[in-house]
């Protein structure tokens, strides 16, 4: 009896003890327990610390080579080529072959200078002939004045011989005609003799026009014609016809034309200051003035055409270079604390510019600060800021639009 209720014993089941599990089960739900907040809690730093600002990247304002911004400070750069006022395609008046060629490429010539003389045969035929007509003219002019001497004796006696009654008024009438004939004569061989003469200048005319000659002094920059071709100055008629001999261009008239962004023209004024650099001398600072600002727009390009004057002529300036212009504000002509007016640079994509201001943001504390600023010149180096920032001020740049007054930023590498 005791061993039954012992083995009933054994068999009965105790609700208090809790089943046990295997351990490899709890293992795993602890793994995928821990994954699962790692996921959340990367979520939760990207949603609330790395997405908090706009991401923006740090440029900083260095102050600008040219010092202050009251010292002569460029307020604007532009890009141009050299051109002259003076430069003309010399050719002939008249059309023919070219017998002689005295240029080449580079030679200086003096104003007048021959430069090419042309078949000159059917010219000199021509002069010969008009002074063989004014020779005839002048023999032709002789006989009438002597037919003319001849008749007004004869008709002035018979004028006194008919108011007397001595002759008959048929023979007056004759002689009067005799003498009006050969005063009409004598008129008109007069004429005949200036006509002559006239030709003659003309056949002299187009003798000189076989020789070309320099318009003004210069330097010869083309030479388009050989001796054997054909010249005509209308238009060329084949592959050996030219329609001029060189081309002369007068050094003392070389300027500058730059185009000028319309938004930044007002500038620029007649007789400002500039600096002048060509591309083919980076290093060489040329002094100049504005000329003139033409009156007109590009409307394609948007720009106003400005002409520069070189105040020193050297014989490395040639026309057609590249040029690079810096319209000068002149010293004193805004007087402000130089501590105010310090001129820095900074890259142009940190800059919204709107004619000649524009707006930058400056960072503090994780925060923009928007600020107007003046502009000045823009160059390679990037723009340059007259006023409203210092040197050593940290800008942000951002896309388009992104930023504005007291907006959180974060910073990206660059």
């Amino acid at each position: 009896m005791n061993d039954k209720s012992a083995l009933l014993e054994q068999l009965r089941l105790h609700r208090s003890e809790p089943a046990t599990e295997k351990p490899g089960r709890t293992m795993q739900w602890l793994a995928a327990g821990a994954a699962a907040l790692a996921v959340l809690a990367l979520g939760a730093w990207l949603f609330f610390g790395r997405a908090s600002g706009v991401p923006v990247r740090i440029a900083l304002a260095q102050e600008s080579p040219g010092g202050s911004a009251g010292s002569a400070a460029s307020l604007l750069d532009a890009s141009g080529y050299v051109v002259a006022r003076r430069a003309a395609t010399v050719s002939s008046k008249i059309t023919g072959k070219v017998l002689e060629v005295m240029i080449e490429e580079g030679q200086r010539v003096a104003a007048n200078e021959v430069l090419a003389r042309l078949d000159d045969s059917n010219a000199r035929a021509r002069l010969q002939q008009a002074g063989a007509q004014i020779a005839q003219a002048q023999a032709n002019l002789q006989a009438a004045q002597t037919a003319l001497n001849d008749a007004t004796p004869i008709y002035h006696r018979m004028e006194k011989e008919r108011a007397q009654a001595l002759i008959s008024a048929q023979d007056f009438d004759g002689a009067k005609a005799t003498y009006n004939a050969a005063a009409a004569a004598f008129a008109v061989a007069q004429r005949a003799v200036a006509v002559a003469r006239s030709t003659l200048v003309v056949a002299q005319r187009d003798e000189d026009d076989t020789v070309v000659r320099a318009p003004f002094a210069g330097v010869v920059t083309v030479k388009a014609a050989q001796p054997g071709e054909m010249v005509s100055p209308i238009s060329a008629g084949g592959g050996f016809t030219r329609t001029g001999i060189g081309t002369v261009v007068d050094m003392d008239s070389l300027e500058v034309e730059v185009d000028v962004n319309e938004n930044f023209i007002t500038r620029v004024r007649p007789g400002q200051p500039v600096t002048i650099r060509l591309n083919a001398y980076p290093d060489w600072e040329i002094p100049g003035a504005v000329i003139a600002i033409i009156p007109t727009a590009d409307r394609s390009k948007a720009t106003v055409k400005v002409r520069v004057a070189f105040k020193q002529r050297d014989e490395r300036i040639l026309p057609e270079m590249g040029a690079r212009v810096s319209f000068l504000q002149e010293a004193g002509t805004q007087a402000a604390p130089a501590s105010a007016r310090r001129a820095v640079i900074i890259p142009a994509e940190a800059v919204e510019a709107n004619g000649a201001t524009g707006t930058v943001f400056v960072l503090h504390d994780g925060k923009v600060e928007e600020r107007r600023v003046k502009l000045g010149a823009q160059s390679a180096q990037g723009q340059i800021v007259l006023s409203g920032i210092d040197p050593g001020a940290q800008l942000a740049i951002a896309a388009s639009g992104k930023l504005s007054d007291g907006a959180k930023v974060r910073i990206e590498a660059p």
